[in-house]
């Protein structure tokens, strides 16, 4: 989806921690990065990283993401992408779960690159984009939206991008409802509880696609355009790209179920489909479906 040229972003909402600090993974190299991408894509629990991390990293710049001002830039940048994303999200997720009587704290959301010190420990690039449930921080580095293209065959395009953020504000908004710790307590098989927690994140992603381009801003404004079906595609290109099954047979040559965290291609691309087509939080409780 391409944003409104003259809406006004809000830089302050992103932090830009790049060319700060680098913390080292412990028994890191090229091995065992992809390993972690594989293990942990588009979502992380916090004891992944804890004991993979190096102790003794110096604290890391701040700033807000730079020179983006406007819907246009968020057009032309990729980090002003990530921004402006993040301010729609935090302009439509109050507003709809204010109709719930549920407050929405803003979460903090973090650019980096290489490696980055949060609340649940030092992380790499190698992990992928996360949101950390210590610190109610969603971290992205800019460089893993090429890794989702040239790695895992995703569409480049602005919404598979748009995708991913929105994604791990999804488990912002699990932990806000009380679903994210149901991870940790079943976290690995076709149906379990982390599997679930990774489907509703999609679902939630594709509810805010659903609402972002008639979400007004701060200006009366939306942020996005209305959505295309190019862009419905690059959605469900990038949702279809990061399926336990498509990355387990591209790593190892097989698909077992018993492994998966995060769902199927399929399944992530039916629920982020649910999600957009119904507008519907209440459509989006994948722990009440008897099958996924």
């Amino acid at each position: 989806m391409s944003f409104n040229d003259n809406v006004q972003l809000d830089p302050s909402q992103v932090q830009d921690r790049r060319g700060g600090g680098r913390g080292g993974l412990i028994g890191g190299g090229i091995g065992g990065a992809v390993i972690l991408l594989i293990a942990t894509l588009l979502g992380v629990n916090p004891q992944l990283l804890e004991g993979l991390t190096g102790a003794g990293q110096e604290p890391q710049s701040q700033g807000t993401a730079p020179a983006c001002e406007t819907g246009a830039d968020a057009d032309a940048r990729l980090d002003c992408r990530i921004t402006g994303t993040v301010n729609s999200l935090n302009a439509f997720w109050p507003a709809y779960l204010k109709d719930y009587s549920v407050q929405y704290p803003q979460p903090e959301t973090v650019i980096f690159s290489d490696a980055v010190s949060t609340g649940c420990g030092n992380a790499s690039s190698a992990v992928g984009p996360f949101y950390c449930p210590t610190d109610t921080t969603a971290y992205f580095d800019p460089g893993f939206f090429q890794e989702l293209v040239d790695r895992f065959g995703s569409s480049g395009g602005p919404l598979a991008q748009e995708y991913v953020v929105a994604h791990e504000f999804g488990h912002h908004i699990q932990n806000v409802l009380g679903y994210l710790d149901r991870a940790q307590q079943d976290p690995q098989g076709p149906e379990s509880g982390a599997v679930r927690v990774e489907l509703q994140a999609d679902c939630y992603a594709g509810l805010w696609v659903k609402h972002a381009s008639t979400q007004p801003g701060p200006d009366g404004q939306p942020f996005l355009e209305p959505i295309t079906q190019q862009d419905l595609n690059d959605a469900l290109s990038a949702a279809s790209a990061v399926g336990d099954d498509r990355i387990q047979e591209a790593a190892t040559g097989q698909v077992s179920p018993e492994a998966w965290t995060h769902g199927s291609s399929e399944q992530r691309q039916k629920w982020f489909y649910t999600g957009y087509q119904t507008g519907d939080i209440n459509q989006c409780d994948t722990f009440a479906a008897a099958t996924l």
